[in-house]
């Protein structure tokens, strides 16, 4: 075995992809026999931070840095997208399944000016549903977040109250709500609480059978998330630019669903250690041929056919 296959590489960040991530480093790992990747699941706002000081070989990120972050950075790096995915609502409603959410509504109660479920204004969104008398309870992310940053660019575009408060970001100043530590600690106190709303990554809310609502999006359609829908928000880029830092959210399509985004690993465009580069580009160049077949079993859509021939390029030019 060469010295360049027998790599520990680490990485840390995003809980937004965490399931794909956990499942492509594994396979990885038992294909190329003294490859170790560990990944720790800690929000994209760490993993930003750590990648940027050096102290991991990769990042990973559901929102891209921002110029101030990448002009901070000591390593230059490179977003590297990898699949696609949803931010849900999720709802712990007693008696209640399936919600509907239009974009007005879903901003003023994460704004905290819906208080209770038997607002007229849900109630308009569904008629014929049984809504409680109940408090609502907003759940957000209490670390910085990917996640987060997704769905307050999503606030940010339908909602010009969020856009001149609390704006889109990793770790906003909320108006209202508790915590919970990553997707993970979202989805848990969701389904503890009762008249509970959240937001979390599409696979958390499947896995944790957590109902979730559908988004009213630009069409004036309420949409499901699904892989299709994602996949059709995907389709709104006419033109990817060459960093890669892109926003779908509220995109344009007719069954488009507007809570979508892209998450990206961050690279270093020249490794320390070459050895580490070496495996490091064999792993994303795997991830785009191999491993994108793979993101359906887990609610993720993959690249679009054009994103990941451009993303190959990129790999392939890494030093």
């Amino acid at each position: 075995m060469s010295a360049a296959q027998a790599q520990k590489l680490t990485g840390a960040g995003a809980t937004f992809p965490y399931p794909i991530y956990s499942k492509w480093f594994s396979e990885y790992s038992a294909a190329h026999p003294g490859v170790e990747i560990n990944y720790q699941s800690i929000g994209s706002g760490g993993g930003i931070r750590q990648i940027t000081a050096g102290t991991v070989d990769f990042g990973a990120s559901d929102g891209p840095m921002t110029d101030e972050q990448i002009a901070a950075s000591k390593i230059k790096l490179v977003h590297i997208p990898t699949v696609l995915g949803a931010v849900v609502p999720v709802f712990n409603v007693p008696g209640v399944n399936e919600l509907k959410f239009s974009s007005d509504v879903l901003s003023d109660i994460f704004l905290g000016k819906i208080t209770t479920w038997s607002d007229g204004r849900i109630a308009k969104d569904n008629p014929g549903v049984k809504l409680p008398d109940q408090k609502i309870i907003v759940v957000h992310r209490s670390d910085g977040s990917g996640t987060t940053y997704i769905f307050t660019d999503y606030l940010s575009k339908v909602s010009p109250e969020w856009a001149s408060g609390p704006g889109k970001g990793a770790s906003p100043s909320w108006p209202v709500g508790v915590g919970g530590k990553g997707n993970e600690g979202v989805a848990g106190l969701v389904r503890q609480l009762p008249g509970a709303i959240g937001y979390v990554e599409l696979i958390y809310a499947l896995q944790n059978h957590i109902s979730f609502g559908s988004v009213k999006n630009p069409a004036g359609n309420f949409i499901t998330a699904s892989i299709e829908s994602v996949t059709e928000a995907a389709a709104s880029i006419k033109q990817m630019p060459a960093d890669y830092r892109i926003s779908i959210t509220n995109a344009p399509g007719a069954n488009a669903y507007p809570i979508s985004s892209f998450t990206w690993l961050l690279i270093p465009v020249h490794s320390a250690d070459p050895a580490k580069g070496k495996v490091i580009k064999d792993l994303l160049s795997w991830i785009v041929n191999s491993g994108e077949s793979e993101v359906s079993s887990l609610s993720y859509a993959p690249l679009p056919k054009s994103v990941a021939e451009k993303v190959l390029k990129t790999v392939y030019s890494l030093q």
